[in-house]
Protein backbone atom coordinates (compact mmCIF):
# COMPACT_ATOMS: atom_id res chain seq x y z
CA UNK A 1 0.00 0.00 0.00
CA UNK A 2 1.54 3.76 -0.80
CA UNK A 3 1.69 6.24 1.53
CA UNK A 4 -0.94 8.43 -0.29
CA UNK A 5 -3.28 5.34 0.17
CA UNK A 6 -2.39 4.89 3.74
CA UNK A 7 -2.72 8.90 4.24
CA UNK A 8 -6.31 8.65 2.74
CA UNK A 9 -7.27 5.76 4.99
CA UNK A 10 -6.15 7.52 8.07
CA UNK A 11 -8.00 11.19 6.76
CA UNK A 12 -11.64 8.95 6.38
CA UNK A 13 -11.89 7.18 9.81
CA UNK A 14 -10.79 10.21 11.16
CA UNK A 15 -13.27 11.69 9.68
CA UNK A 16 -16.25 9.06 10.56
CA UNK A 17 -14.62 8.95 13.90
CA UNK A 18 -15.38 12.95 14.03
CA UNK A 19 -18.85 12.72 13.01
CA UNK A 20 -19.95 9.88 14.92
CA UNK A 21 -19.21 11.66 17.87
CA UNK A 22 -20.80 14.63 16.79
CA UNK A 23 -24.02 12.60 16.79
CA UNK A 24 -23.29 11.20 19.80
CA UNK A 25 -22.22 14.16 21.87
CA UNK A 26 -26.08 15.39 22.25
CA UNK A 27 -27.66 13.62 25.35
CA UNK A 28 -31.08 14.50 27.48
CA UNK A 29 -32.43 12.45 30.13
CA UNK A 30 -36.38 12.41 28.50
CA UNK A 31 -34.15 11.68 24.70
CA UNK A 32 -35.62 14.99 24.04
CA UNK A 33 -32.47 16.00 21.48
CA UNK A 34 -31.96 14.47 17.86
CA UNK A 35 -28.58 15.63 16.05
CA UNK A 36 -27.34 15.76 12.73
CA UNK A 37 -23.84 16.37 11.66
CA UNK A 38 -23.49 20.12 12.74
CA UNK A 39 -26.28 20.85 15.01
CA UNK A 40 -28.61 19.63 17.76
CA UNK A 41 -32.44 20.41 18.31
CA UNK A 42 -33.53 19.89 22.09
CA UNK A 43 -36.74 20.74 23.96
CA UNK A 44 -36.60 21.37 27.44
CA UNK A 45 -39.18 21.79 30.05
CA UNK A 46 -39.71 21.21 33.71
CA UNK A 47 -39.39 17.51 32.38
CA UNK A 48 -36.25 17.69 30.77
CA UNK A 49 -34.86 20.62 31.74
CA UNK A 50 -30.98 19.79 31.49
CA UNK A 51 -29.76 18.70 27.79
CA UNK A 52 -26.26 17.75 27.13
CA UNK A 53 -25.69 19.38 23.26
CA UNK A 54 -22.35 19.10 21.84
CA UNK A 55 -20.70 18.80 24.66
CA UNK A 56 -22.03 21.19 26.57
CA UNK A 57 -24.53 21.37 29.41
CA UNK A 58 -27.67 23.59 28.47
CA UNK A 59 -30.31 24.29 31.12
CA UNK A 60 -33.45 26.30 30.90
CA UNK A 61 -33.58 28.82 34.05
CA UNK A 62 -36.83 29.97 33.33
CA UNK A 63 -39.33 31.83 31.21
CA UNK A 64 -40.52 35.31 31.72
CA UNK A 65 -42.31 37.52 28.78
CA UNK A 66 -41.50 35.32 26.46
CA UNK A 67 -37.94 35.15 27.12
CA UNK A 68 -36.25 31.83 28.03
CA UNK A 69 -33.06 32.07 30.06
CA UNK A 70 -30.67 29.43 29.85
CA UNK A 71 -27.35 28.64 31.33
CA UNK A 72 -25.07 27.45 28.64
CA UNK A 73 -21.74 25.84 30.48
CA UNK A 74 -20.56 28.68 32.39
CA UNK A 75 -22.61 31.23 30.50
CA UNK A 76 -26.24 32.58 31.32
CA UNK A 77 -27.84 33.85 28.13
CA UNK A 78 -31.83 35.07 27.59
CA UNK A 79 -33.60 34.81 23.87
CA UNK A 80 -37.19 34.74 22.52
CA UNK A 81 -38.46 32.51 20.02
CA UNK A 82 -36.25 32.87 16.86
CA UNK A 83 -33.60 34.80 18.32
CA UNK A 84 -29.84 33.59 17.95
CA UNK A 85 -26.89 33.98 20.89
CA UNK A 86 -23.52 32.81 21.31
CA UNK A 87 -22.65 31.27 24.51
CA UNK A 88 -19.38 29.63 25.39
CA UNK A 89 -18.58 27.22 22.50
CA UNK A 90 -22.31 27.21 21.28
CA UNK A 91 -24.41 29.44 19.57
CA UNK A 92 -28.02 28.55 19.76
CA UNK A 93 -31.32 29.54 18.44
CA UNK A 94 -34.52 29.47 20.36
CA UNK A 95 -36.83 28.43 17.42
CA UNK A 96 -39.99 28.25 20.26
CA UNK A 97 -40.67 29.63 23.62
CA UNK A 98 -43.68 29.17 25.64
CA UNK A 99 -44.23 28.55 29.51
CA UNK A 100 -43.66 25.04 29.31
CA UNK A 101 -41.01 24.44 27.30
CA UNK A 102 -38.28 25.55 24.82
CA UNK A 103 -37.30 24.19 21.59
CA UNK A 104 -33.81 25.33 20.52
CA UNK A 105 -30.98 24.29 17.75
CA UNK A 106 -27.41 24.55 18.74
CA UNK A 107 -24.25 24.35 16.76
CA UNK A 108 -20.99 24.77 17.64
CA UNK A 109 -19.52 28.52 17.09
Amino acid sequence: MSSTTSTRIARTAAGLVAGGLLLTACGLSSDNVSCSTSSCTATLSTDAATAKVLGTTVKLSGVKDGRATLGVGDASVSCAEGESVSAGPLSVTCTSVTDEAVKLTASLG
